[in-house]
């Protein structure tokens, strides 16, 4: 099995099309995809992703979430609290390196990818760029999407639908935008495009 931890934004930008997302595998590698209980203290501290996510309180996403993130044992904790306060201790040292520096769940969730060989699914590039410092497997959302289209996890018409919700929330990554038909050739008509 290949542990998929996903952050918080990677999480808002499919779970809400693509049921059930956490614990199941797919993929020739076994792939699974989990979160920590910090996506629930993210999202209930921010009111902006209260607002801009309302979907995230769905009684059944919810449970989801609650039956399948990752138990982390009291070993497993001291252990992340200490990884995590290693990564934020290089952050903070070296802040000007990155543009936008990885925040403490940032760091909590690249020590978690450290220390379980998860790879960490995120599109904040301060976060790939940590984690390739400190040797931690990264992957970009649209990644996670292509190998779940290749799993048939995922339709073609719900990667389209997901980019498109994207889209229209502004919340597409430039790396979404910039891979999209790359890895998803010919999915998406470029007819939309056309303005007659």
């Amino acid at each position: 099995m290949t542990l998929l931890l996903l952050d918080t934004n990677a999480y808002l930008r499919i779970a809400k099309r693509v049921k059930p997302l956490l614990g199941v595998a797919f993929g020739q590698k076994d792939y699974q995809l989990t979160i920590l209980e910090d996506v629930e203290r993210e999202f209930q501290r921010s009111p902006r992703l209260q607002i801009n996510f309302p979907w995230f309180q769905d009684g059944a996403l919810q449970s989801e979430r609650l039956a399948k993130r990752f138990r982390l044992s009291r070993d497993d904790r001291e252990q992340l609290d200490a990884a995590a306060s290693v990564l934020r201790g290089w952050v903070i040292g070296n802040a000007s390196q990155y543009r936008s520096p990885p925040s403490p769940v940032d760091c909590r969730v690249l020590a978690f990818g450290q220390l379980k060989q998860a790879i960490v699914v995120t599109d904040d590039l301060a976060m790939h760029k940590l984690g390739e410092e400190f040797g931690i497997a990264t992957m970009h959302g649209h990644d996670l999407l292509r190998r779940m289209l290749a799993a048939k996890m995922v339709s073609k018409a719900d990667v389209r639908g997901i980019y498109r919700a994207l889209e229209a929330n502004s919340d597409l990554p430039a790396t979404w935008e910039k891979d999209r038909d790359t890895y998803f050739p010919r999915l998406f008509c470029r007819e939309d495009d056309d303005p007659g």
